[in-house]
């Protein structure tokens, strides 16, 4: 066990026998008249001196223990996103402050953090049930109450480990599902009669996710050597202040990105994995070379951007992707026998059913679809094309696009 000395009143760092980095500090005294100290944990010594620093902060600002073990789920949950936003992707942080600023403050901000109890924090599920939300969101909200929760116990607040051990509100069926071969073949033979049509094929054969198709540059596609390469996928970064692109966007530590116009951004798989070559079949080869010499010009060389050359926003995408649904008159059907549209990212479901129905071994789907447990996708492309150029045939054949 390693200890770091520190001026008297300043607080102590170690390392614990688990690996844990631990920083400990005076902050008042007990009922019974003995001194109290705070424990903060974290993974990183680099971590450990931060949360220090900011108990520190807050005993200078707030006065002694007491002040912590009051705060309230609302003063916390607004300082854990400021937290959250330098440590996660844009994307996880909105979502995270949704779930917040619509759920957690309006119905538990009130609440001490150390007056929690299970029945307290079920009422958030039982809010948006009555809401009429859809499982999965109610397990997401939960998940963020739960960090949410643990976090402020490794910051030092009081939190009961009943209430941090709170069951979710259950898991459910899938909501997403595949699109069957002959409602594929129909969206097809739709798409077939629009310009962008190697979009649409794009998602049903390769299974690319919107926001990499979205950001596909010509860059990445070589139609010589029958690749795509995708490295970059679009998305909007949230601004620091609602509204205004004047106070920069919320960009956490060590996220690479590369700035296109308003809020939209190049940037990173979430997972090395998504990070990969897949070669691409003739058929989409021709399509992607007669859309490129029709295609609106991009100052972002954009593969399919709108009609002025800016970045297709998800929502136009989406939007064009219902309109293709709707006239080829396609629909799921949900388990409990109602209907709806296929969802947009359904056509990467799709991809996968597609490539399961024609024999294809696991590994190789992996490696189309850019899944985390694939250790090294490109250098396992580079070194078996053929299989993988033979797999996505074999789906093109299913749907009617064999050359």
């Amino acid at each position: 066990m390693e200890h770091k000395q520190r001026s008297k009143g300043t607080g102590s760092i170690y390392q614990n026998s688990r690996g844990q980095w631990v920083a400990s500090i005076e902050a008042g005294w007990t009922e019974r008249g003995t001194r109290r100290r705070l424990t903060l944990k974290a993974r990183t010594e680099a971590e450990v001196r931060e949360r220090l620093a900011g108990a520190q902060l807050r005993i200078a600002e707030e006065g002694i223990i007491t002040s912590f073990s009051t705060i309230t789920v609302k003063n916390w949950s607004e300082e854990w996103l400021i937290y959250r936003q330098r440590v996660v992707r844009p994307g996880t942080y909105v979502s995270d402050r949704s779930a917040v600023h619509r759920w957690i403050i309006p119905i538990l901000g009130h609440f001490r953090l150390d007056a929690l109890t299970p029945s307290i924090i079920r009422r958030v599920a039982s809010e948006q049930e009555h809401a009429g939300l859809a499982l999965p969101t109610m397990q997401r909200t939960h998940s963020v109450l739960s960090k949410i929760l643990t976090d402020a116990v490794a910051e030092g607040y009081q939190v009961s480990q009943r209430a941090r051990e709170t069951s979710g509100p259950g898991v459910g069926p899938p909501t997403r599902q595949a699109i069957s071969q002959e409602d594929a073949v129909k969206i097809v033979s739709i798409a077939s009669a629009r310009p962008d049509v190697s979009r649409w094929v794009a998602a049903l054969i390769v299974g690319l996710r919107p926001a990499e198709a979205l950001g596909l540059t010509w860059e990445m596609v070589d139609l010589d050597l029958a690749t795509i390469t995708l490295a970059w996928q679009l998305k909007s970064l949230p601004y620091f202040e609602s509204r205004n692109p004047e106070s920069g966007f919320r960009v956490p530590r060590g996220y690479e990105s590369k700035h296109l116009v308003g809020p939209y951004h190049l940037v990173r798989p979430k997972t090395r994995a998504g990070i990969r070559v897949v070669p691409i079949v003739p058929w989409l080869i021709d399509a992607l070379s007669t859309w490129k010499m029709s295609a609106p010009s991009s100052p972002f060389d954009l593969v399919w951007p709108r009609e002025d050359g800016s970045p297709r926003s998800p929502e136009f995408d989406r939007t064009q992707w219902h309109e293709l649904v709707d006239e080829a008159d396609v629909l799921i059907t949900l388990p409990n026998g109602s209907t709806r549209r296929p969802l947009l990212y359904e056509a990467r479901h799709t991809a996968a059913t597609l490539l399961l129905a024609g024999g294809i071994d696991d590994t190789t789907i992996k490696a189309v679809l850019g899944h985390s447990s694939m250790l090294s996708t490109q250098a396992y492309l580079h070194s078996d094309q053929t299989r993988t150029q033979a797999a996505l045939a074999t789906s093109a054949k299913m749907l009617g696009l064999g050359r």
